[in-house]
């Protein structure tokens, strides 16, 4: 029985910067990275990835096949329905969600939300509850349990496009537990959602990577504190854009 499951959800769709999840960085498309990444954590026992059924994303399902990853299509805007259909094909304790514009996703930050979920038995855990961390090193996880009524009970739909909404705000049905970094970092932006972001990440991935394909939140930190000018290229951008504007919606 698989005790915690990784969802990579991924998609070509996106207005601001298409198909950026098979962008390349360096040696491999945004989605292997962030598919690699994950992999590393040490108590992630599966993982997959959650695209949808529209024929865009087929080149999505094409690299999964060929790179043997497991993959799973279902709702295109119906994210949440997507994450139960897909967990329930494995029935784990707990989802660990990772989107696939963060391919520099940490892994020891992974599990480092993963170990204080189970020590305080929570329903959800994250490292942006208070929002400390970079943008793009997000993490949540959430039981099974939960999932299944957030599926059962959200009814808006911005809480069925971005998964977790419901357990979020909803503090008398689930416990919460946030783990926080040591300094406040919110204001760095390492995800892909605009040309800018591939910019900045492509020089990230060139320097740092090239040198040490495992890298770390500090291994990067100490790259920018040494190069930050370059942090200026996608410095302005809205943190959660997306998500706040299908907030504002309903």
């Amino acid at each position: 029985m698989i005790k915690i499951l990784a969802i990579i959800q991924a998609r070509t769709g996106s207005t601001r910067l298409p198909g950026k999840v098979l962008l390349p960085l360096e040696d491999k498309t945004v989605l292997e990275h962030v598919i690699e990444r994950t992999r590393k954590s040490r108590l992630i026992q599966e993982t997959l990835v959650a695209t949808s059924i529209k024929k865009q994303d087929l080149p999505i399902v094409k690299l999964c096949a060929e790179k043997g990853i497991l993959v799973f299509t279902g709702a295109e805007t119906n994210v949440l329905d997507r994450y139960y259909q897909a967990a329930r094909l494995f029935l784990p304790d707990n989802i660990v969600r990772v989107t696939a514009d963060c391919p520099m996703i940490d892994p020891v930050i992974i599990d480092k939300t993963i170990t204080k979920h189970l020590q305080e038995d929570a329903d959800y855990t994250s490292n942006q509850l208070t929002a400390t961390y970079p943008d793009g090193l997000d993490v949540e996880i959430f039981t099974f349990q939960a999932l299944t009524q957030a599926w059962k009970e959200a009814k808006k739909a911005s809480e069925k496009e971005h998964v977790t909404p419901y357990i979020r705000y909803n503090p008398n049905l689930f416990k919460k537990a946030g783990i926080e970094y040591k300094e406040n970092l919110k204001d760095k932006r390492w995800t892909l959602d605009e040309p800018k972001d591939y910019e900045l990440l492509k020089i990230i991935f060139k320097k740092v990577y090239t040198k040490k394909s495992d890298f770390l939140i500090e291994d990067v930190l100490k790259f920018l504190k040494a190069n930050s000018d370059i942090e200026k290229i996608n410095s302005g951008i809205i943190r959660n854009e997306g998500y706040i504007k299908s907030f504002k919606e309903n």
